[in-house]
């Protein structure tokens, strides 16, 4: 797969500005913290709708965390 067309993120960046630990923030999504450490290490890209719901969840438009 071409390098380019991997989605990746600024997951954890955004977290952190916002004061969120792993657990809070899977908390307020309804996810585990595991699911949000897979998606900050790049190990898991995450659905469409988990993706928005992060950026609900997190104040930040879609392109604000996720890039490829």
């Amino acid at each position: 797969m071409d390098e380019k067309l991997i989605l990746k993120n600024k997951l954890k960046e955004v977290r952190t500005e916002k004061n969120l630990s792993q657990a809070k923030l899977a908390e307020l999504v309804g996810v585990s913290r595991t699911t949000i450490s897979s998606i900050e290490t790049g190990q898991f890209s995450p659905t469409a709708k988990l993706a928005l719901i992060l950026c609900i969840a997190l104040d930040k438009k879609f392109e604000e965390i996720f890039y490829f």
